[in-house]
């Protein structure tokens, strides 16, 4: 049975902003002891937006270059991290980072996100499973601590940046300031649930 999920909301750079954008919503919860839900949902006016096509869901680099959501995962206090770039084209990549930008790509086929997307005028829903139990450096019982980004890209070529916090300067999702989300131990969540 899911967790009760957390909702946030997004934040736009300020050196980046976006009017086709009203807001981006993420809702996150645990499904099980193994899988972490997240659903992405951006609201506004998407024919203003470059929104990739479908595609066969697949692995591909790059793909924060257009629009694009993603998550960072860590345990609480420690440098390792993991990167996930959901597009809504339904493609997907996954990195392993021992410290700042230190990282490379994770090979794992049973990382495989299964992403979906349905849309409409003004919202676009992207939802993603990411297998925490394939992670290495994260056990069931741990704290984590999340960074939630997008990339936007207008019609024009011009991308947004949004994250739940923003460090001082030039966007950048990577930076510690970004991990702004708690998120209490997946044991946990399931003991809670069986009372």
């Amino acid at each position: 049975m899911p967790s009760k999920p957390h909702a946030v909301e997004l934040k736009c750079h300020p050196e980046t902003k976006n009017l086709a954008v009203r807001e981006i919503e993420v809702r996150i919860c645990w499904i099980g002891v193994q899988e972490l839900a997240i659903n992405y949902i951006l609201k506004g006016n998407l024919t203003q937006l470059r929104i990739p096509p479908p595609r066969p869901p697949c692995k591909t680099d790059r793909l924060w270059q257009h629009t694009c959501f993603e998550a960072f995962v860590s345990v609480k206090g420690k440098a390792e991290y993991y990167e996930f770039n959901f597009s809504p084209s339904g493609e997907w990549a996954a990195y392993s980072f021992q410290r700042y930008r230190d990282g490379t790509p994770l090979e794992d086929s049973a990382l495989v996100p299964g992403v979906t997307v349905h849309n409409g005028a003004d919202r676009l829903d992207l939802d993603a499973v990411v297998r925490v139990d394939r992670l290495p450096q994260i056990q069931s019982h741990a704290w984590l601590q999340l960074a939630l980004a997008a990339v936007i890209e207008d019609q024009s070529g011009k991308l947004s940046y949004w994250a739940l916090s923003h460090p001082v300067g030039k966007p950048d999702f990577h930076h510690s300031h970004c991990f702004a989300l708690d998120l209490e131990p997946a044991t946990a969540v399931a003991a809670n649930n069986q009372r």
